[in-house]
């Protein structure tokens, strides 16, 4: 059993509902009054605090499902409505690395790039997103330690980025408040989050003398570099310079640095997303793990989500899962993705991953190709390989915690994205480069692949793919790269609907603000399109 800052995940999720309130409009309505005047209400600092790193794991209150976050009317299956997971979805399934199975509510309007602002996941996550701001907007009006209020603001830097990404502009809160919440575009909510990833920095713990799974000066150097190499999609204007700036910081950290060495017949990336993730040195590349405990931190969100959709009984016997559910592999790998480690070679058919890595030349090539074709054209069972990238088994043969649940933590930050976002910047600014060619082949080296003289820019989204496959970004990289929406020139299976793709408009580079905020709050704009 892993110990982490979460111990009381349970009774944290009950004060925090009973702080937050129920989101009825978002922050148009976050009224936290008691409705019964006789009822005291009484801060935790510690349920809340911890309440709030949960928000990366858990979806409500009674463990994998029972008493969820988000209201049944915004979202009736608990088990989809975790924040991962939705981000995940929102990101992936409209992308060129992965399809689904179940016709699951929502899901075929993204796998088809043809979603409106009432979408299930696109409408639940916007809750989502509000629903952790709130709490966290809660934490820093009642509490005074300076360390902790600067995690909690880092955390809702966090969350308002995936606003500014996913929706595009949206309403803007740094109180609990019954007030209508003001409309800020774009530029204005980039301007917010770098503001409050600079101004906490310096109340953050040093890096690598946090607790282990809580937030230090590196995880505000990633995410400003993150927001950085995204300006000129958020704001109009570019800062590559920024973006290398922020990076080096991350490469250069005296505590964080790549996992480059495996152990026990597994890779070094292997190892990044095994069981005993905590302790096998891939710690050391994990910026902001999301903890994961097969006893305590049980949903059907983070890498349980991952682990579960991407496993068949054929995958658990020849690539052990280690664990005992299986969604019968409804999680599926696009062609196009292979396409990344084998070009226009077909790749092999086996259940063997020792030969799908050799054939690949590259280690992080985790797949199951056995019995399915490589592209999806009907979008059958037998259609896409699986992902076995993600996996409830230790390095040191040790048993995990459960099998119902997993004990592998999610790297939500990790200092690969360092390497590839100075890698990009860097040549965008300056063409290419020995610097930026020595970060990726650091990455290739890592993957025992074969590593290159220069890099195009083409090389470098094909390399972000390559290293953070099905970890739920790509839609956004494929925006940065003009690759989404918009065109015509990058195809993948059934993009628009089409089996071998077409393209569709660029308002689907973010998604609609849902109507029921709308109608609330008066000072939000739908977006072009919807």
């Amino acid at each position: 059993m892993k110990i982490s800052i979460k111990k009381s995940f349970l009774s944290a999720t009950i004060v925090a509902m009973a702080v937050g309130g129920t989101l009825t409009s978002c922050v148009g309505d976050l009224d936290v009054t008691p409705i019964n005047p006789q009822q005291t209400m009484v801060l935790d600092e510690d349920a809340l605090f911890n309440k709030i790193y949960a928000s990366f794991a858990l979806t409500g209150q009674a463990g994998g499902a029972g008493n969820g976050d988000i209201p049944r009317e915004i979202f009736d299956n608990e088990g989809m409505s975790g924040f991962y997971r939705m981000a995940w979805s929102l990101n992936e399934f409209t992308s060129d690395e992965a399809g689904w199975l179940w016709s699951d509510a929502g899901v075929p309007e993204l796998l088809h790039n043809d979603f409106s602002a009432s979408n299930t996941f696109s409408f639940a996550m916007y809750y989502r997103l509000y629903f952790t701001i709130t709490l966290c907007n809660s934490y820093i009006e009642q509490v005074s330690d300076a360390r902790k209020v600067a995690e909690v603001r880092l955390i809702r830097a966090l969350n308002y980025m995936y606003v500014m990404d996913l929706y595009g502009a949206g309403p803007m809160s740094t109180k609990v408040s019954a007030e209508l919440a003001p409309y800020y575009t774009r530029p204005e909510l980039f301007a917010f989050c770098e503001s409050e990833l600079k101004a906490v920095y310096n109340d953050l713990a040093d890096d690598g003398t946090n607790t282990y799974g809580r937030v230090d000066k590196a995880a505000a150097n990633l995410l400003l570099a993150r927001l950085y190499l995204n300006a000129q999609v958020y704001t109009g204007a570019e800062k590559w310079a920024e973006a290398m700036e922020y990076a080096e910081k991350v490469i250069n950290s005296s505590y964080y640095h790549l996992n480059m060495n495996g152990k026990n017949g597994y890779s070094a990336y292997q190892l990044l997303f095994l069981a005993d993730n905590n302790e096998n040195g891939a710690q050391y590349e994990a910026v902001l793990p999301t903890l994961m405990d097969g006893l305590q931190t049980q949903s059907y969100d983070a890498m349980n989500f991952l682990v579960f959709a991407s496993y068949g009984e054929n995958e658990d016997m020849a690539v052990p899962s280690g664990t005992n559910h299986s969604w019968t592999k409804c999680a599926r790998v696009k062609g196009k993705l292979v396409e990344k480690f084998f070009g226009s070679t077909e790749a092999p058919q086996t259940d063997d991953l020792a030969e799908m890595i050799a054939k690949a030349n590259d280690d992080r090539a985790l797949f199951y190709s056995k019995g399915y074709k490589q592209y999806l054209t009907e979008e059958k069972a037998d259609e896409g390989f699986s992902c076995v990238k993600f996996r409830n088994v230790r390095s040191d043969g040790k048993a995990a915690s459960a099998i119902n649940f997993v004990d592998t933590d999610l790297p939500l930050l990790r200092v690969a994205e360092a390497y590839l976002t100075y890698a990009e910047a860097s040549i965008r600014k300056n063409g290419q480069n020995p610097t930026a060619t020595a970060y990726i082949n650091k990455l290739r080296e890592r993957a025992n692949a074969k590593q290159e003289a220069t890099y195009t820019l083409d090389d470098v989204l094909d390399e972000w793919s390559r290293e953070f496959w099905f970890e739920g970004r790509r839609r956004m990289d494929l925006v940065r790269f003009g690759r989404f929406g918009g065109q015509s020139e990058y195809l993948w299976e059934f993009m628009n609907g089409v089996p071998t793709g077409g393209s569709f408009s660029s308002n689907f580079n973010v998604y609609g603000l849902p109507a029921t905020d709308l109608d609330v709050n008066t000072n939000l704009k739908q977006n072009a399109g919807y």
